[in-house]
């Protein structure tokens, strides 16, 4: 994980080095400073916006007694809208806009809820496989050498 946000940190910003200087180039000084000020107003705007109605959609949800984890997500996503959209360069802006737009941001949600969704139903059943349901009336003896098991008898006792 350390090496994927190391490259990003060095990546991102040489991309959009390299991309504001292209606009640069074409547009003049003031113009290209002017394009990443006004982006960067507006998406924080939109994404002021967009995360009140979110919030709102958060709170109706709880009110009627609903866990709110489209919301959630899609509260988590709208912040990380905000960040790079206030990010000076276009490429970031671009990700940013893509990240107001609904349809994108409902796609994400699904992906990552049934990512979610997935990750708990194999964490609970790791969890029902690795605990030890001993009914009281049963008694195990297992010999551990070095975490194998060697040897293990089983009684039961009524």
């Amino acid at each position: 994980m350390f090496r994927v946000l190391f490259l990003l940190f060095i990546l991102i910003p040489i991309i959009e080095i390299s991309v504001l200087m292209q606009v640069g180039a074409w547009f003049g000084l003031w113009p290209t400073i002017a394009i990443v000020i006004i982006t960067a107003w507006l998406g924080a705007k939109y994404v002021k916006q967009q995360g009140l109605a979110t919030l709102q959609s958060v709170q109706n949800k709880m009110a009627q007694g609903e866990m709110p984890s489209d919301e959630i997500v899609e509260g988590l996503l709208l912040l990380v809208a905000g960040v790079v959209l206030v990010t000076p360069g276009f490429v970031t802006d671009i990700v940013g806009l893509l990240l107001l737009l609904p349809p994108i941001r409902q796609g994400i949600v699904k992906k990552v809820q049934k990512h979610m969704v997935i990750n708990s139903v194999a964490a609970s059943t790791a969890d029902y496989h690795h605990s030890s349901f001993v009914d009281p009336t049963e008694e195990q003896h297992i010999n551990h050498h070095q975490g194998k098991t060697i040897d293990g008898e089983y009684e039961r006792k009524e």
